[in-house]
């Protein structure tokens, strides 16, 4: 291997190490079972679908040292440079009603605030339905989540995939209203372990979710996630399929994950998706802090 293409020719962002991963991570009885980290590849969402659909076991995790092709919602795709991200995908296989898999990326979600919040002690919140913010001044995104029900060929499967920026410099970030922990100065941009972090906080929660059907009230993930969000109270603008804008004042999130909107003529509106803005600064609710 030249230097040129050694991982470690840039020591503030060192590589991963699926070894040390699973050591920390695979269990008997545990979630996860197989942890890989490749060097380079356009999404690991794609990758994972297609595994999921090949038989790949629940448990499943695939990390990227540097995705060129990575798929946000509403289909829009961004890069980042090598080893600056935690860009990852797992797979999971619910046995519950599919019409409760909405709450996984919401799960994920909230998994990862608390680890970011835990190991990176930034302040942090949910955006509807689950981008990731920097809360401690001006709200700027810090993750996406992306989630995908794969065809499988034998149980139902799920591919739940996030881009933390970790390790960027503000001039590497690609908007304005991005931000990384590197940029936050956050305590810890080490992606090791904030990655075990994420996904130890992932598994507990799920099979606490599994252990209730996938109920969401019953397991606490509904109350943990709205505890997280920072989107409830505030005036949004909401761009849905269609070219259609709904404005109003988001009051809630119900049993189901969807955002709640009241409009400025009473009606209120349950969304199970959309883009959402928030318009003006909350008045009357405190940003979520860990």
């Amino acid at each position: 291997m030249s230097a040129d293409s050694s991982p470690y020719t840039d020591l503030g962002r060192p590589p991963l190490r699926d070894s040390g991963l699973r050591r920390a991570l695979v269990r008997p009885g545990g979630l996860w079972r197989e942890i890989e980290v490749v060097a380079e590849t356009g999404s690991t969402n794609t990758d994972l679908v297609a595994r999921a659909h090949a038989g790949a076991p629940e448990g499943s995790v695939l990390v990227t040292e540097h995705q060129t092709a990575g798929r946000g919602r509403l289909d829009r795709v961004f890069t980042t440079p090598p080893r600056a991200a935690l860009t990852f995908s797992v797979l999971v296989r619910p046995r519950v009603s599919a019409a409760r898999y909405g709450w996984l990326s919401l799960l994920m979600g909230v998994a990862a605030a608390g680890a970011v919040a835990r190991v990176a002690e930034v302040d942090v919140g949910l955006k509807w339905p689950n981008d990731l913010l920097a809360t401690g001044g001006e709200e700027r995104k810090l993750a996406g989540i992306l989630a995908e029900v794969a065809p499988s060929t034998t149980d139902s499967a799920v591919v739940i995939g996030m881009g933390l920026n970790v390790a960027q410099s503000r001039a590497e970030l690609p908007v304005p209203t991005a931000t990384s922990l590197a940029v936050e100065e956050a305590a810890c941009v080490d992606r090791d372990p904030l990655l075990r972090a994420v996904l130890r906080g992932f598994a507990d929660r799920y099979r606490a979710w599994l252990e209730r059907d996938g109920d969401a009230e019953a397991s606490g993930l509904a109350a943990e996630y709205r505890a997280r969000c920072v989107t409830i109270g505030r005036q949004v603008r909401v761009h849905l399929p269609g070219e259609r804008i709904l404005e109003g004042t988001a009051t809630g999130i119900d049993a189901d994950g969807r955002l709640t909107v009241a409009a400025g003529d009473g009606t209120v509106t349950s969304l199970s998706a959309g883009d959402v803005v928030h318009v003006r600064p909350s008045t009357g609710r405190a940003g979520t802090t860990p």
